[in-house]
């Protein structure tokens, strides 16, 4: 073989190697095609309304056919939605905010939790930490270089409390030092952790109440819908049927009327939660989720852009990303 012709053959490979790279990382699905949903993190409450909308044909009826996969710390949503390995993806603002720092082509077409899940859980009565005061001289938890680190540290610096007049204590997945009393206030998802938590508890005889960043004018938006720009432009009719979707799934999931078959569901995927901590998480969740003025799935702007505020001012980020320009209102 001459090496004119090796090096077609060489040319050749190349060109059916890059083929299937691209096709591997193709975003924008074929007419009857499968699309993919990444969620954020494993089957639980927080995905009530996903597995709602798969398993009770609220896809269906819409006519998609959607494969609903779990998310975790080995599946980033954002980075699948970006290569095209899912059109669909739930991601918290922190985690949109830091991918438009890095020039992620992704935009928010739906916010899910109107009230951030993320708080602190403490003993005793809702009189305990009324303020932002009440802080000083507690042992307060935090988990260095999360969201909990960035909302405790600007809701800190607001109220002009110098960090020396609160203990940060890091925290881990071992919750002892809380229930031994060595931590005040232990950072939880208030409608999932904060539920089994609060029920332990409970059953030694200590009430417990939840310390509410939100309360003190520090919003830091939770869970929201995200997708590239590319699948707005290009098929922007899939994107509505999908948000519109997903929105009556969560709908329908979180209304009481569907409680139980919404319980079951849940316990379905999430075998080692007892059905009766469901129950109350779900409850805690429709608090969440559903606004008592406006629609659910709205787009708090004045939300996002002070996380984005918080992220730049606690250097998380560098400079502006200007998160307004990606909300598309009603998914558009």
């Amino acid at each position: 073989m001459n090496a004119a012709a090796v090096r077609s053959i060489f040319l050749l490979c190349l060109i059916c190697l890059g083929a299937l790279l691209s096709g591997c990382e193709r975003q924008s699905p074929e007419p009857g095609e499968e699309v993919v949903y990444r969620l954020k993190w494993l089957y639980n409450i927080n995905t009530a309304g996903d597995l709602y909308g798969l398993e009770h044909g609220v896809f269906t009826a819409h006519n998609l056919k959607v494969a609903v996969k779990p998310g975790g710390p080995e599946r980033d949503a954002i980075r699948e939605v970006e290569l095209g390995r899912a059109q669909f993806g739930v991601a918290s603002a922190d985690q949109v905010i830091r991918a438009l720092a890095k020039g992620a082509p992704i935009v928010v077409i739906a916010q899910l939790f109107q009230g951030n899940p993320l708080q602190w859980i403490y003993r005793g009565g809702n009189a305990d930490y009324a303020g932002p005061d009440d802080l000083r001289g507690k042992t307060v938890g935090i988990t260095y270089g999360g969201n909990d680190e960035t909302i405790m540290r600007s809701l800190l610096a607001k109220y002009s409390i110098p960090p020396s007049e609160v203990n940060l204590f890091s925290v881990r997945y071992d919750y002892t030092p809380f229930y031994s009393g060595e931590v005040d206030l232990w950072p939880i998802y208030r409608n999932a952790e904060g539920i089994v938590i609060g029920e332990k508890m409970a059953r030694a005889g200590e009430k417990t109440s939840f310390f509410v960043p939100d309360l003190l004018d520090v919003r830091f938006v939770a869970n929201s819908l995200i997708t590239t720009r590319k699948m707005v432009e290009e098929h922007p009719d899939l994107v509505q049927s999908f948000r519109s979707a997903l929105l009556t799934a969560w709908q329908e999931a979180l209304a009481p009327a569907n409680t139980e078959k919404t319980i079951a569901l849940v316990h379905a995927y999430d075998q080692n939660t007892p059905q009766e901590i469901i129950a109350k998480q779900l409850a805690a969740t429709r608090e969440l989720m559903l606004p008592e003025n406006g629609r659910f799935g709205q787009i708090d702007v004045a939300a996002w852009q002070q996380t984005e505020r918080i992220m730049l001012e606690q250097g998380v980020i560098e400079a502006p990303v200007h998160v307004d320009k990606v909300l598309l209102l009603d998914g558009r």
